[in-house]
């Protein structure tokens, strides 16, 4: 895999961007800090090509001063590792570029591009590292800028930057993230006084791999109350046992006050739980709380939908349609089965802290997935 690619970007791709574009040339940004200046982080990850575009002000790891502006993916299975979805990725990884540049006015030098690190263990695992440099090479061709290139991040350094960008300096040494993705899980904290010596994390458990691990449980019995008895001995079998052994391997019940959980799953389950709460991109919940959302989702899940929870709000002041809109991008991303998997790891690693003598206090961030670009951001604007 070595050709560079510079061809056309396919009709399909191009349509679909152009909806992106349309959304995105819609009014200017609203800003909200004084000394800022807009930025954007493009990701190739697992699922697809991401882009975040961010506002940051000055000294954003002490202040908390990033504000996310606009979110956006294309779904292209790069880690399928053939042609076609090698080219989709770079068309998408092209287009979200030029919106980037031409449609926001963002300099090139404030656009960040990377390779998340679930693309680059799939890719070391199949032996596929050089498609990562070819994509590479290709977008620096198609962009007409030789020195661009896309940044391949580690695991542990991905957990590095996300915990940097997403808990604030107050609490940088007492809090340990776990960020639960789509096919594993991944975090850490800082034991030694310092945002260099990461006691990394990792769980080769993740939403839809739990959801995938339980399907092919159901076998002929595909009923919901069959896959919830399923994710039951998922969850209480090799699931709890990795979940044990990392939680204990880190060290960071002894360490750590406070918990917090990013991803996917952690944005729908604050969402759910709390949709008054839309504005709010940090959300502190219990135990006994998202156990009793879990229930929920199985036996009456209907009175999770975006109609219900809304009418449940009784303060008028509140945004009903725009938080009528968030609960239901909730479910146009995860279905219900997805959402007992997720919901149900959640709870599974959220168990190991609560202890007898001692409970920790949990959080659930929203908008982890700007994480390690504001870090990044503000690092190299240091």
């Amino acid at each position: 895999m070595h050709q560079v690619y510079v061809r056309k970007p396919s009709l399909l791709v191009f349509l679909l961007l152009l909806s992106f574009s349309s959304l995105f040339a819609q009014g200017k940004f609203n800003l909200k800090f004084k000394n800022s200046a807009v930025f954007a982080g493009i990701e190739v990850g697992s699922k697809g090509v991401k882009m975040s575009v961010l506002e940051i002000g000055k000294n954003a790891q002490k202040t908390g001063a990033v504000n996310p502006l606009k979110d956006s993916s294309v779904n292209t299975d790069f880690i399928t590792f053939s042609a076609s979805t090698f080219q989709q990725t770079l068309d998408a990884l092209h287009y979200l570029f030029e919106i980037a540049l031409n449609q926001y006015n963002i300099p090139a030098e404030h656009i960040f591009t990377a390779v998340s690190s679930g693309v680059k263990m799939q890719a070391d695992k199949e032996a596929k590292a050089d498609w990562i440099t070819t994509l590479s090479d290709s977008f620096s061709v198609r962009a007409n800028d030789p020195a661009r290139r896309l940044s391949v991040i580690d695991i542990k350094e991905e957990a590095r930057l996300s915990h940097l960008g997403i808990v604030p300096d107050a609490r940088r040494y007492t809090t340990f993230l776990i960020d639960i993705g789509s096919g594993n899980s991944k975090g850490g904290y800082f034991p030694n006084g310092n945002t260099k010596d990461l006691k990394l994390f990792q769980l080769n458990w993740g939403t839809k791999s739990t959801t995938n691990a339980t399907e092919k449980r159901c076998e002929e019995d595909k009923s919901l109350a069959n896959f919830n008895k399923q994710l039951y001995r998922v969850l209480a079998g090799a699931a709890n046992t990795e979940v044990v052994y990392a939680v204990n391997e880190s060290g960071a019940y002894a360490m750590s006050d406070y918990i917090a959980f990013s991803g996917g799953i952690s944005w729908s389950v604050a969402t759910l739980l709390y949709p008054e709460l839309i504005d709010n991109a940090v959300v502190p919940v219990t135990y006994p709380e998202v156990e009793r959302l879990y229930e929920m989702l199985f036996s009456r899940y209907n009175s999770l939908s975006p109609d219900a929870l809304v009418k449940s709000i009784a303060d008028k002041s509140l945004d009903k349609v725009m938080i009528g809109k968030e609960v239901k991008r909730v479910h146009q991303v995860f279905d219900q089965r997805s959402l007992l998997a997720g919901t149900g790891l959640l709870l599974k690693i959220m168990r190991q802290f609560e202890g007898i003598y001692e409970k920790k206090q949990f959080y659930l961030v929203k908008n982890g997935q700007v994480g390690w670009i504001s870090a990044y951001v503000d690092e190299q604007v240091k």
